[in-house]
């Protein structure tokens, strides 16, 4: 059994398993933060939130995907029916395929390249054109002028996250996830993460990160009162449900690239403690909440 792993079926079935692996991470996930978004903006507003399907409510996620994918998919009579399609399935893709250079702990990642960011710049650019596509091919000047919204915002705050994470990158001397969570391993512990010599920066990243997922108070290409949904104002169903996913998973990234750009990934902040996967993946969710609590707040302020 020993040999077969080191044959080239084995290597590949290993392979498989480790990507099936991470995907299955993100998907959960995924339920958990559309749980989580709503508990904790229910929470703020001193009501339950999620709390019928499931204990806790925590299968009202599920219950919600499942009913965008039995009902039926409506295209608009003058779209590209196939560009019209395509565009969601681009938007899920891409952020799916984004955490392949993601470590979770030291040797954890699916590929350790050593231009590890310039991937991840690299696929985010390139999920502007899902965007692009569906407002195209909807056929309608609503989703085509939130598209181009959309997609100016997106390319605008790339360029303010790439000449941030330059600053990080020359710290380190590489542009590896890796190299740079081992760059901050000190003996200070929380002290020594890069936070604190980038300290305006952190702020200046977070700010970046809302608005390159279009989250308020950045979510002005959606418009609510002008052009009702933005780019994906045709949209229902399965493909509506494909970006709303990409979306999220988007900003799990995000939570996942302040985590190890700043905040030392899977180390431990007391000196003493172990490190380990389960550091990073509490970093993100702190992240995450406050992804959360700004989204409320900003809802808050507008009312």
């Amino acid at each position: 059994m020993a040999d077969f792993f080191n044959t080239t079926g084995g290597m590949a079935l290993i392979m498989v398993a480790q990507v099936l692996a991470m995907v299955a991470f993100v998907m959960l996930s995924l339920l958990f933060l559309v749980y989580g978004d709503r508990k904790i903006w229910a929470a703020v507003q001193m009501r339950r939130g999620p709390n019928v399907v499931g204990v806790f409510g925590l299968l009202q996620t599920v219950a919600d995907a499942l009913k965008y994918v039995v009902k039926e998919v409506v295209i608009p009579a003058g779209a590209d029916r196939a560009v019209f399609m395509l565009a969601p399935l681009t938007s899920f893709v891409l952020a799916l395929i984004a955490w392949a250079v993601i470590p979770f702990n030291d040797t954890w990642v699916l590929s350790d390249i050593n231009v590890a960011i310039l991937y991840v710049f690299a696929v985010s650019s390139l999920e502007v054109y899902g965007v692009i596509m569906g407002g195209w091919a909807s056929n309608s000047k609503y989703p085509f002028l939130g598209s181009l919204r959309s997609a100016a915002q997106m390319i605008s705050y790339e360029v303010s996250i790439g000449l941030i994470i330059i600053g990080v990158i020359i710290s380190t001397g590489s542009m590896n996830f890796g190299d740079i969570v081992r760059a901050q391993d000190g003996d200070y512990g929380f002290f020594s993460w890069y936070w604190l010599p980038h300290f305006p920066m952190v702020f200046l990243f977070f700010i970046s990160a809302l608005a390159e997922t279009n989250r308020p108070p950045f979510d002005l290409p959606e418009a609510e009162s002008e052009l009702v949904a933005g780019y994906q104002v045709e949209y229902s169903s399965t493909p509506f449900l494909l970006f709303m996913a990409g979306e999220y998973i988007a900003i799990f990234l995000m939570c996942a690239l302040t985590t190890l750009l700043f905040f030392g990934g899977w180390l431990s902040p007391i000196p003493g403690i172990p490190d380990g996967a389960l550091w990073m993946v509490g970093k993100m969710a702190f992240f995450f909440f406050l992804f959360a609590m700004v989204n409320f707040g900003i809802f808050l302020g507008e009312i």
